[in-house]
């Protein structure tokens, strides 16, 4: 009797801390909503009418791209950077300097995994399992942008399909944003007061500061969004995963999208399969659909920070959100959908895990190169 009501008081006792989290929760995602807000209005503060020359330097898609690896590589959140993008596309950014950002937020989220890999370097076989499964989300990102970028830049498919998506928006009045306005009197407040704090400072000075202070709280939200996700979460997400992951290639990417909405982190989802294929409990193979659906997951939180938009260029800021999604969409159906090119990430992860487990250092070039160096020389040289 003693035990049964030790554990009664231990399920009670934790009641009031869930409660809490769920509310924290919700607090943290009206944060990201004003945050989003807050970089809209101040980047209209400061570039007024000349953002897409205050953006020349990524009128380059190939630097856009580089923009976006860097960014997430630094921050290891995509979801943080695409609400950032969507944010900058609400303060005038246009959507076609946009849309390479994107694709490169894809590739920079992918540093995590590499690094949960090292884990089980100590073990030879481990190690090369749980590297070619880090690794593949990487590769299929890469190839995804090697494909897309080139067709994007000749033919814009990216652009017409989601400027075909919102139109309705812009042609409609009972179906424009502004009928759907119920975020802005939520969110309005916060933002003036920022404003008028940095009101204080000279010209376009204030407007830097807000995007600046936008920025932040979209780490911070994001990140306490990400860690409260875990905690209310991840034991659902375990079972989802253990259900679903083994069942076939539909499951496999069904239940990556559902578990990256639940836990808001595709790093988060993709590290949580890594130890799995390391261990030998699952293998490459069959948790290569389930990383694919984290891409189509992750982008849930763009979806979310473009409602928070208003003014002229809302339907811009939700046309870029919708791009996310349908690169990524789009990329499974090309990639993974086509029998040429399906096992190519997964071939090239395992060549590369197999230099890794000869040399370390192979880790740490392809670190370098990939995140660092190239962005890096392709950004000086734009």
């Amino acid at each position: 009797m003693s035990i049964q009501s030790d554990a009664l008081q231990g399920r009670q006792s934790d009641t009031p801390k869930r409660a809490l989290q769920w509310v924290t929760l919700i607090g943290m995602l009206y944060l990201l909503l004003v945050s989003v807000s807050m970089i809209g209005s101040g980047f209209k503060w400061a570039a007024g009418d000349h953002a897409k020359e205050l953006f020349e330097f990524a009128s380059n898609p190939v630097a856009g791209l580089m923009i976006g690896i860097i960014g997430t590589a630094l921050i290891q959140s995509s979801s943080t950077v695409t609400s950032i993008i969507v944010g900058l596309v609400a303060g005038g950014l246009p959507v076609e300097m946009a849309i390479p950002m994107v694709m490169g937020a894809n590739v920079g989220t992918t540093v995590t995994n590499t690094l949960v890999s090292l884990g089980h370097a100590r073990c030879k076989d481990e190690f090369r399992r749980a590297f070619t499964a880090a690794t593949v989300h990487d590769f299929f990102n890469l190839f995804a942008v090697a494909i897309f970028l080139p067709l994007e830049i000749m033919t814009g498919f990216l652009a017409k399909i989601s400027a075909w998506l919102v139109s309705p928006l812009m042609q409609a009045d009972n179906l424009s944003l502004k009928s759907f306005n119920f975020i802005k009197p939520l969110t309005k407040p916060l933002v003036n007061g920022a404003k008028s704090v940095f009101d204080i400072l000279p010209g376009s000075l204030g407007g830097i500061a807000l995007v600046l202070f936008g920025i932040v709280l979209v780490i911070v939200s994001i990140t306490v969004m990400g860690k409260l996700m875990k905690k209310l979460m991840v034991g659902k997400a375990r079972e989802v995963l253990n259900g679903a992951i083994g069942r076939g290639p539909i499951h496999g990417i069904a239940s990556g999208t559902l578990v990256t909405i639940l836990v808001q982190s595709s790093s988060t989802t993709t590290s949580l399969i890594v130890p799995l294929v390391g261990t030998n409990v699952l293998s490459v193979r069959q948790v290569y659909p389930f990383t694919l659906g984290a891409n189509i997951g992750t982008c849930i939180t763009a979806l979310l920070a473009a409602t928070a938009v208003t003014g002229a260029n809302a339907v811009f800021a939700l046309q870029i959100a919708l791009v996310h999604l349908l690169f990524n969409i789009a990329g499974i159906l090309v990639i993974f959908g086509l029998p040429f090119l399906r096992d190519l990430p997964v071939k090239c992860a395992e060549m590369l895990a197999g230099c890794a487990v000869k040399s370390k250092m192979a880790v740490a070039a392809y670190l370098g190169v990939v995140f660092i160096l190239v962005p890096g020389l392709v950004l000086s040289m734009s």
